[in-house]
């Protein structure tokens, strides 16, 4: 620690420090003096003699080892209360590693994916009853042994969490606190499970194993803590809507009564019979998943009860549905703006604290905070983030070199490359004395040879396009491949001509540099590879060419498997068309910035799966044959009322195991015939049934589907506004950061100096004094 900082916790303590807590205390020492400044600058020691320059020493060791991990910290958005001791420092350095991070990562995803091995075991080929074999489920004790190993890596991690940030902030963790409960849980259970020898119907933990993957990402949890705040404001607007279907829902049972003509029942029989027919016809309609049926039986008889269906859709879809929409993200984003703030007071509050310890690096007094600018290079020798930042902040950091020092705004202004774009520099042309090999050079380092390549590639999809139409009603026995397979060679020659000039123009380093050229070069190596092969199995082709299948792969198989490659290389036009490459780039960082989002959707999909395999398992047994004469035969709830579960056939679409329930949820959260599985399941098991998948419906895609939607349109937005500007070579070149913090960074405003000195004033075991 620096001078004039004191620890809260035991460890490796520097001289002129005290502790608030037990432990080992360095002596005092008479020959070791601490001096201020007259404005309250700074401390530096002044050391009398040379038998305390090795602990001298060591305790400047210790300051730029707190100054590293406060850098990292600040770097990963991470919060700075933990202990700062030496050894504490070490441990926290090594489970924050990339290695430990993901062996984490890779338990935690074992431990989800054990769901697909238990009972009911989803190890087969097809979810159909009918098609189904018996999946192989492996013996008792066999996952048990497993979970048992990640259960325990998972008490380990809990308490290297728990003594890195010290007894009383564990107290004040509610995530740490519920992690504790949720392992003694699963737990329990474990040996419950056991002791029954693996027969029990329920598995608690099941439940509880989302829980892990939450506690793990910070981002998850500040996505689930906004979605919970949120719930409140969109209380309103879904009162709102309960009682638009209420009301239309009465009003629908007094214009579709009862009548006594039986020809004009239509409408009652099928969606107006009493109060639970007639919420969940109207609730489907909201979704227009049932419209027009819906509407048909009363529509052929009189065209005036159009407006009453018109009416309910045009206030209900239209209106109410896409203002819950609205206040879902409106309320969402106010909150995560929240949550990023927090993130970015993070980040100022780490650089602001390694600030502090690298002053002891200063050797005289000095009315004004100081660093060394030798200090600040070796913390950043040290710490590990990515290289183009490293070097960026190093370069600004040598700039003050010849002052030899650099006060607080100026260490704040280094790390400003943090938020900056990386910019993707190409290395230079090879150089050719010959001026005939400048001169091609300079053509074939031209744009329109990308163009060109651009527009023979879309004569290669049109000509298979052509080729696939005039022989789409042959069987693959009657088409003569020998005109597609000359096609496909003169062009694959032009591919091949084409990578080779690039490389000559631009060189192998040059080449590479380009991700379109990596994707294009790839798939030209691949498919002349298989033309070479084609060649070898079938030798060159002639007019009359009717090769007969050889080796592994028929003729046929192999020229599709190249036709599909060509096709799939046709999206090497995306980096050269301004829109679509960053269409494209928004798709990408999607996957990778915001994972976090897809994660708590992961876990939403993974409760509401086990649920309904509790609920559901075995609800829904198709008949062995589907004929009419064993329709006879099979229960009472078999219906096969057009549109119906059985008439549709759906019966893979079942809660027999966790991977068909998870294809049904995807299926029920597109909304596309949704209500014949709630028809059907609520026929097999009871009325209530219904209020399961309506409460998955709000939940996915209502709720969250909207929200995806919604941070989909802010990333786009954000890197529209930013490249609006920008050529295509730009675009290429600019590897924009669009982190979820990035993304409303400027939506934010900085913390103050008063605020991140008096967030430091709370360090549980960092207190300075001024």
């Amino acid at each position: 620690m620096a001078p004039g900082l004191r620890s809260n916790t035991p460890g490796t303590m520097a001289p002129g420090l005290r502790s608030n807590t037990p432990g080992t205390m360095a002596p005092a020492r008479p020959e070791v003096a601490e001096i201020r400044g007259a404005a309250g600058g700074c401390p530096i020691l002044l050391v009398g003699t040379t038998a305390v320059w090795t602990e001298v020493q060591d305790d400047e060791s210790l300051y730029i080892q707190q100054a590293v991990v406060f850098i990292e910290d600040a770097i990963h958005y991470r919060s700075i209360n933990h202990r700062v001791d030496a050894r504490s420092l070490r441990l926290y350095r090594w489970y924050y590693s990339r290695i430990c991070q993901w062996i984490l990562g890779s338990i935690i995803a074992v431990v989800l994916l054990l769901v697909f091995v238990e009972r009911p075991s989803s190890l087969s080929i097809s979810s159909d009853p009918h098609h189904r074999s018996v999946p192989w489920e492996p013996p008792c004790g066999a996952t048990e042994i497993v979970e048992m190993l990640c259960l325990i890596i998972f008490c380990l991690d809990l308490a290297v969490k728990s003594y890195l940030i010290g007894w009383e902030e564990f107290r004040k963790s509610k995530w740490l606190i519920s992690y504790t409960v949720v392992i003694s849980v699963s737990l329990i259970d474990w040996v419950l499970s056991v002791s029954m020898e693996c027969d029990e119907k329920l598995r608690v933990r099941r439940l509880v194993r989302p829980f892990f993957l939450l506690q793990n990402s910070s981002l998850m949890k500040k996505t689930l803590k906004c979605i919970k705040r949120t719930l409140p404001e969109i209380a309103s607007v879904i009162l709102l809507l309960a009682l638009h279907l209420c009301l239309f829902t009465m009003i629908g049972m007094l214009l579709f009564a009862k009548n006594e003509d039986p020809k004009k029942n239509g409408e009652w029989q099928f969606h107006f019979r009493d109060m639970t027919t007639s919420l969940t016809s109207l609730l489907v309609l909201l979704t227009t998943a049932n419209n027009p049926d819906v509407m048909i039986p009363a529509y052929s008889l009189n065209r005036g009860y159009s407006i009453f269906f018109i009416t309910f859709s045009v206030i209900g879809t239209y209106c109410l549905m896409n203002l819950l929409t609205a206040i879902i993200y409106n309320q969402f984003r106010g909150y995560l703006l929240m949550s990023v703030k927090t993130s970015i007071i993070r980040r100022r509050l780490g650089i602001r604290a390694a600030f502090h310890v690298l002053c002891f690096h200063r050797a005289q007094a000095e009315a004004q905070e100081l660093v060394s600018v030798d200090a600040v290079l070796q913390v950043m020798s040290r710490v590990n983030m990515k290289s183009y930042y490293k070097s960026a902040i190093t370069v600004a950091a040598q700039q003050f070199a010849e002052q030899g020092t650099m006060d607080y705004q100026q260490f704040r202004r280094i790390f400003d490359e943090l938020d900056k774009d990386c910019i993707k520099e190409h290395p230079p042309l090879p150089q050719y004395t010959s001026v005939t090999l400048q001169k091609l050079q300079l053509v074939f380092s031209h744009y329109y040879i990308t163009v060109l390549g651009n527009l023979v590639a879309l004569a290669n999809v049109i000509c298979i396009c052509t080729i696939l139409v005039l022989n789409s009603e042959k069987s693959t026995a009657e088409r003569d491949n020998y005109i597609l397979e000359i096609i496909n060679l003169c062009f694959i020659l032009f591919y091949l001509f084409e990578m080779s000039v690039k490389i000559f123009a631009f060189g192998w380093r040059g080449y590479l540099s380009y991700r379109s050229n990596i994707f294009d070069g790839f798939l030209t190596v691949l498919l002349l590879i298989l033309q070479i092969a084609i060649f070898i199995t079938y030798r060159l082709p002639y007019s009359q060419w009717d090769p007969s299948s050889h080796g592994v792969m028929s003729l046929w198989e192999m020229v599709r498997l190249v036709n599909m490659l060509i096709v799939f290389r046709f999206l090497r036009i995306i980096p050269d068309i301004k829109l679509m490459a960053l269409v494209a780039s928004t798709l990408l960082d999607l996957v990778k910035n915001l994972r976090a989002f897809a994660g708590v959707l992961v876990v939403v999909y993974y409760v509401f799966a086990v649920f309904g395999i509790w609920l559901f398992e075995g609800a829904i047994k198709p008949p062995p044959e589907m004929s009419e004469l064993s329709m006879g035969n099979t229960t009472s709830n078999f219906s096969t009322v057009c549109g119906t579960y059985e008439q549709l056939g759906y019966w893979p679409n079942n809660f027999d195991d966790f991977a068909a329930a998870v294809i049904l949820l995807y299926d029920v959260m597109i909304v596309n015939n949704w209500q014949a599985f709630m028809e059907a399941y609520s026929r097999y098991t009871s009325e209530w049934s219904k209020v399961y998948f309506v409460c998955w419906w709000l939940t996915s895609s209502v709720m969250w589907v909207n929200l995806f939607v919604a941070l989909i349109l802010e990333n786009f937005i954000y890197k529209w506004d930013r490249s609006h500007s920008c050529t295509v070579t730009d675009v290429e070149k600019i590897r924009y950061e669009t982190s979820v913090q990035f993304m409303f960074k400027e939506q934010i405003q900085e913390p103050t100096e008063e605020e991140l000195v008096c967030q430091l004033h709370k360090h549980p075991h960092l207190h300075l004094d001024w």
